[in-house]
């Protein structure tokens, strides 16, 4: 299986010879077209590499290549979020429709705190959201209108604020509108020129840069998956594409809803973000979040369920006691699957990015931290 060449990065003295031979082994085996990677040890990215294709009729997967990050984006809204409270501008403590004022249809017997959104905590519904994509060609949906439908058709809260945890897609649209309210600008402007930026994140966004266009991966999926006949029938008109070879390809197209889950990026300008967090907020010279707040934003809360969160962060109940202790995002939808992790105590971090609908990421991660960085 072809791999990038070229620099790999800082820490390209490291022996990365059985990480490599593991990636192109499981693209091989589990039907993944393409891979890329990256990979920070304190404050320095030490590894970027892509392994297969991007496009299988021509174009290899690089650290470059682009993909969809569906739910990854969560952990920069949460940022811009921390971000504004830094700032004076909300307090995360506070009722959301002092912020949001459509949250008010929402029945609140105890209200709804900014956190609670942060935290999946707030009793919100997750409405499945398969249809809540476009093909990249069409309009964009007016977003305030697409959250005010969301909220008026579920009301009711699943249980109490702050009870427990469940996750939830649309309490991250809401943050997108607290977002939107608090610093005056659309969500989208304010994470490119508050967030993206800053941290030289220039190639992306929330849609495809016109001139890395060529870069951006086709999303896969394997013909005979049982998920492959509900795509066909439940996506809009426009997105699958045609058949090639044992796959069915997508067309290009964005996510509806660009505060849950619709930025598009490379894994070489995502890790700039990972290391943002893994230094206390800072990376390159950059400081956009205090220590306290990533360190509270990487708090994790067991409050029962699958998951366990933080304020944007989680990790699955069933690694909360794996050492070394990590936090993470995971984003994934049709033809693309992704992961974001931290292993503080290792000062590492990483990110995983695949245009196919799922893989083994966790070997990935554990042959990353299984290499001796630098």
């Amino acid at each position: 299986m072809p791999t990038e060449t070229g620099p790999h990065g800082a820490g390209h003295t490291t022996n990365t010879e059985a990480l490599e031979a593991l990636l192109q082994e499981k693209a091989q085996k589990e039907l993944v077209p393409g891979l890329s990677v990256a990979v920070v040890k304190g404050n320095r990215i030490v590894w970027e590499q892509g392994f297969g294709f991007a496009d299988l009729t021509s174009t290899l997967a690089k650290s470059s290549t682009i993909y969809l990050w569906f739910s990854m984006t969560k952990i920069v809204t949460a940022t811009a979020v921390l971000r504004l409270a830094e700032g004076g501008n909300l307090d995360i403590d506070a009722p959301v429709d002092e912020y949001f004022r459509g949250f008010k249809v929402v029945s609140q017997a105890v209200p709804v705190t900014v956190r609670h959104l942060l935290s999946h905590s707030s009793g919100l519904a997750n409405p499945i959201p398969i249809r809540w994509v476009r093909p990249a060609s069409a309009p964009a949906p007016d977003q305030r209108a697409f959250v005010n439908r969301l909220l008026a058709r579920h009301r009711k809260l699943k249980f109490v604020p702050g009870e427990r945890a469940s996750y939830s897609n649309l309490g991250y649209l809401v943050l997108g509108e607290v977002v939107s309210e608090v610093s005056g600008v659309r969500y989208e402007e304010y994470v490119r020129e508050e967030i993206l930026l800053p941290l030289g994140m220039n190639h992306t966004g929330f849609s495809y840069p016109e001139l890395a266009r060529r870069e951006a991966a086709i999303a896969y999926q394997p013909r005979w998956r049982p998920l492959t006949p509900l795509f066909r029938a439940a996506l809009p008109r426009g997105i699958v594409g045609p058949r090639h070879g044992r796959y069915v390809t997508f067309n290009p197209f964005y996510v509806n809803g660009a505060a849950y889950g619709g930025l598009v990026g490379s894994v070489s300008e995502a890790i700039r973000f990972v290391q943002l967090h893994l230094n206390g907020g800072q990376a390159n010279g950059t400081r956009l979040l205090s220590p306290e707040s990533v360190a509270m934003m990487q708090r994790i809360t067991p409050r029962g369920g699958k998951r366990d969160f933080g304020l944007g962060w989680f990790r699955s109940r069933e690694a909360a006691q794996r050492r070394p202790a990590f936090v993470e995002h995971l984003g994934g939808g049709a033809g693309f699957w992704n992961v974001m992790r931290i292993y503080p105590e290792e000062s590492l971090g990483l990110v995983v990015m695949g245009n196919t609908t799922s893989y083994d990421h966790e070997s990935v991660c554990d042959a990353i931290l299984s290499v001796p960085w630098e």
